[in-house]
């Protein structure tokens, strides 16, 4: 039954008057003449700007910004712009994120494949992003994965292993005490001169486990597997998409973290990377910009997203 709250929003436009429904309980009331855009922030909140002939305004220290014909504004603080290489970085992983989460969505993902998942970042972002499928993560780091097994323990279709994945089941030196970039391959003399992190590190003996080897388990239990491969092993990637074997074949997409400017000894450059995941059957959707040099401006590292356009559903 229609509340009287509803029924009175009904006959505001009668009066004049135009009401914005926002969420449960939650509504602009603003002059039919008047025009303001409504900008979500979270959950809760909302950020109402006043425009002219639907122009985005400028107040204050901010700008707004139409972004094309999108329909969609960039509220940004003046500040923000001082320093272009954070606000570009910062950018691209939102256009990153947000494309990930499309194309999940339009090739019906319901399995997330983690692969160097740290304490689970990727994982609350898509749960933040509305996915809610299976997640899959891997993490061979001990003190890391007690966190990651910590976040996880509260979402029933979220898996948890500690281990690390790569071309043979085996055992590994990994690199650790990078913060959160360990990584089974030693730093190059580039990435030595890069991150003070690489002076120093301690090694762990971890278990290494080929992906063919668990995907039935991984998958377990879902009519349709449609799973997403997600890597991000620093410098390792290739080795973890090499351990698919055959069964690559299943995966309707995957994002690979490929490097221009190698931090690891022995880690593929990135065309060689990309070809690799081409001959698997995969195109690029996405290009993102992970790490850039302050000095110079270079992309060190891209997110790369890529799906197998013959498993769109449209197709």
């Amino acid at each position: 039954m229609q509340t009287l709250y509803r029924r009175l929003l009904r006959l505001m436009p009668r009066l004049g008057v135009r009401v914005t429904d926002l969420a449960p309980g939650t509504a602009l009331v603003s002059r039919s003449d008047a025009r303001h855009s409504v900008v979500g922030a979270d959950q809760h909140t909302w950020v109402v700007r006043r425009t002219k002939s639907g122009t985005p305004d400028r107040s204050g220290d901010g700008s707004a910004v139409r972004l094309g014909e999108s329909g969609a504004v960039l509220l940004m603080d003046a500040a923000a712009g001082q320093d272009e290489r954070r606000l570009q970085l910062a950018a691209a992983e939102y256009l990153c994120t947000q494309h990930v989460a499309a194309m999940l969505d339009l090739y019906r993902v319901n399995c997330v494949v983690d692969v160097g998942a740290n304490t689970g970042q990727y994982a609350r972002r898509l749960r933040r992003l509305g996915y809610g499928g299976r997640i899959v993560s891997f993490e061979p780091a001990p003190e890391t994965f007690a966190r990651l097994e910590e976040a996880a323990a509260s979402d029933p279709d979220w898996r948890v292993y500690p281990f690390a994945l790569g071309r043979a089941d085996t055992a590994a030196a990994l690199h650790t005490g990078w913060k959160t970039m360990n990584s089974l391959l030693a730093p190059s003399d580039y990435g030595r001169g890069r991150y003070g992190r690489f002076a120093t590190s301690d090694t762990a003996q971890i278990p290494v486990r080929r992906l063919d080897g668990i995907m039935d388990e991984a998958l377990e239990g879902l009519a349709d597997p449609r799973p997403y491969l997600k890597m991000d092993t620093q410098g390792y990637d290739l080795e973890v998409f090499a351990g698919a074997g055959e069964r690559i074949a299943e995966f309707v997409g995957l994002q690979s973290e490929v490097a221009v400017l190698r931090l690891y000894e022995g880690s593929p450059p990135m065309a060689e990377a990309i070809a690799a995941y081409e001959a698997g059957g995969f195109g690029i959707t996405g290009m993102y910009p992970v790490t850039r040099e302050a000095t110079t401006g270079r992309v060190i590292e891209f997110d790369c997203v890529m799906m197998r356009a013959d498993a769109a559903p449209s197709a």
